[in-house]
């Protein structure tokens, strides 16, 4: 009995290419844009060269590595595809990096997903005579392809496929079609490129990945297949019967993916957040009527009003973004906000939910976990919405309605721009759905006037920088710290003690202020350095209580607070002023600071900022 396999490739990244280029160029361009969804290990296969057979080039490590591999021995072709992976199980080595070939050389995948069923596919296979040589659930694919009935590529890949269990974005070569790229879809996101003059079409897993060569984009739905040749594209359905898709133009400009002369892509997108939010706004508030305009959402005022409940649904930073928009959106709306792990909801024992608002955050819009809550909220009868930055994604397309971020890429790992322009994606909502139930117009436009000055309060606060970094030298020595806040802003020192964990590696901990004396507080001496968020609100003067707990037992406190709040000297090792704003708006600019303070520590400390270990940027599995 074959043993069981290592589950394999749950966020990587996938991009082909064929036209009359040379494909080499384009898809190692492609790779490096799609570092940030995986970089244990990386491939190509390229066909319609003079070679006689596929011509295949893989490593474990970096998409740098694998430019020098190809440089030294050369392959060429107009017909390729290629792989950075992130592994979820099974070692980084070169045998199990993609792409993976089937006994004969003859045809080449490449998978973003799992299959689940692979076991059960790997035995029959090897039943037959097939041969593994990898601990991937992929290879079983192209095996399966190979072993498939048809006469063309997409018919084999369509009747294997019948048999597969489980998640994948695939793209498929073969030797005997040299001209032609085999893509489908099923619960992980590839999408086409339509290139622009017959210059040839591309597939892959972010449209970043190809915006240097085309912006017109064919979003593909779960159960489609597509076949790719230099002159056209075709997509079928799961019976091989043509289906239409949309043909979306991406806005993105292409250097907007590009570092601009920042040293790390974190930095570059912290230092975008003036733009960002203000883009997030754009077109969105109106002053007179004292609202936002949130067509996208498409409720009613009708349906505003039966609205008993909203539950928000998220992961990582979306579920800080949500805690935090859970008190506003109460505060504004007066509707009861419940928030959960989008992971463990999923799971949970669906009840009936009549009159339920479901809202899943998510950045990538590819989120796996929050897109299968989204759709357990709606089979238990709520109503779904999606707040997500990557339009045509697949959250944007499966919900009701929603809100677009509107804040460009964002290519490093650790998500900064996006936490912020998600805050003020649920505070518009806060206003739109408060004002049409119980706010007045003068609160409504007393809030348009606050949002509207977010974007200058947030230069105004990046402008603590050469303070935070000052920080950072001391701070990038500990080995443990612990972040504190209360209210807005617990959130805030959830999310800031997250990103000094993914790209320094410090040991942190967000816990709420008050909660400190039921535990940690045991843990604090002169070695712990403790982050206290204290703008000015109604729970000031008991964070002020909690800080004194802390400097008592020894503890180094560096402390955000707000202009107006008065010298904190005498309680702090360290202060960083943000701008007054509103408290519902507040956690906007205390949690950029926290931005930097993490991102200066692990420069501090000779980490890969972009790249932490382990992590990957769109988590599409389990």
């Amino acid at each position: 009995m074959a043993p069981k396999l290592k589950w394999d490739d749950g966020m990587c990244g996938i991009i082909g290419y064929v036209g009359r280029q040379q494909a080499v160029p384009i898809l190692l361009q492609g790779l490096n844009r799609l570092e940030y969804r995986g970089y244990d290990s990386a491939g190509i296969a390229l066909a319609g060269g003079e070679a006689p057979a596929l011509q295949i080039r893989k490593l474990a490590g970096r998409v740098q590595g694998l430019a020098k591999l190809v440089n030294t021995f050369p392959v060429a072709g107009t017909c390729g595809i290629a792989h950075t992976r992130w592994a979820t199980h099974g070692a980084p080595t070169e045998t199990n990096a993609h792409p993976h070939l089937d006994c004969g050389g003859e045809i080449a995948l490449v998978h973003n997903g799992i299959i689940e069923n692979a076991d059960v596919l790997r035995q029959r296979l090897e039943w037959n005579g097939h041969r593994f040589i990898t601990e991937t659930d992929t290879e079983a694919l192209v095996h399966l392809i190979e072993d498939a009935p048809g006469a063309t590529l997409e018919a084999r890949v369509l009747n294997a496929l019948e048999h597969v269990e489980g998640t994948y974005g695939i793209a498929v070569v073969s030797r005997a079609e040299p001209d032609k790229i085999v893509v489908a879809r099923q619960g992980s996101p590839v999408l086409l490129g339509v290139g622009p003059n017959g210059s040839g079409h591309f597939v892959s897993s972010d449209a970043a990945a190809i915006l240097e060569h085309t912006r017109a984009v064919v979003y593909l739905d779960d159960g489609d297949v597509a076949v790719l040749r230099p002159d056209g594209y075709t997509v079928l359905d799961a019976e091989a019967h043509p289906r239409v898709r949309e043909v979306t133009d991406i806005s993105w400009d292409p250097a907007t993916i590009e570092l601009g002369g920042y040293a790390h892509y974190m930095l570059k997108e912290i230092s975008e957040q003036p733009e960002t939010t203000r883009a997030t706004l754009r077109g969105r508030l109106l002053f007179e009527e004292g609202t936002a305009r949130l067509d996208g959402l498409n409720l009613s005022a009708a349906a505003v009003s039966a609205v008993r409940r909203i539950v928000l649904l998220g992961c990582g930073t979306s579920w800080h973004a949500a805690l935090a928009g859970r008190d506003i959106i109460e505060t504004l709306a007066g509707v009861p906000v419940q928030v959960e792990y989008a992971s463990e909801y999923r799971y949970r024992r669906a009840l009936p939910q009549p009159d339920t608002l479901a809202i899943a955050i998510s950045q990538s819009g590819e989120t796996a976990d929050t897109l299968e809550a989204m759709r357990a909220a709606r089979a238990a009868g709520s109503r779904v919405l999606g707040i997500v930055n990557v339009v045509g994604s697949t959250i944007a397309r499966e919900a009701d309605g929603g809100i677009y971020l509107h804040a460009g890429p964002e290519i490093g790992v650790a998500s900064t721009k996006a936490f912020t322009s998600q805050l003020l994606a649920l505070a518009m909502f806060g206003l739109y759905m408060g004002r049409h139930r119980t706010m007045s117009p003068a609160d409504g436009r007393e809030f348009v006037c606050q949002l509207a000055a977010v974007p200058e309060l947030v230069a105004e606060t990046l402008a603590l920088e050469p303070a935070v970094r000052a920080i950072a030298e001391q701070f990038a020595e500990a080995h443990n710290s612990l972040y504190l806040g209360r209210g807005l802003n617990f959130p805030v020192a959830l999310e800031g003690a997250l990103k000094l964990k993914e790209i320094s590696y410090i040991h942190a901990e967000g816990y709420p202020a008050a909660e400190m004396k039921h535990g940690p507080i045991a843990l604090i001496d002169d070695k712990m350095p403790v982050v206290v968020v204290a703008p000015k609100d109604t729970v000031y003067p008991k964070i002020l209580s909690n800080i004194q707990e802390v400097r008592a037992r020894g503890g180094r406190v560096i402390a955000i607070t707000t202009h107006g709040n008065g010298d904190l000297g005498h309680l702090v090792d360290h202060q960083l002023r943000v701008p007054a704003v509103s408290p519902l708006l507040s956690p906007i600019l205390t949690v950029i600071p926290l931005q930097l303070l993490a991102y200066y520590a692990a420069v501090q400390r000779g980490c890969d900022v972009d790249r932490p270990r382990n992590l990957a940027k769109s988590v599409t599995v389990e």
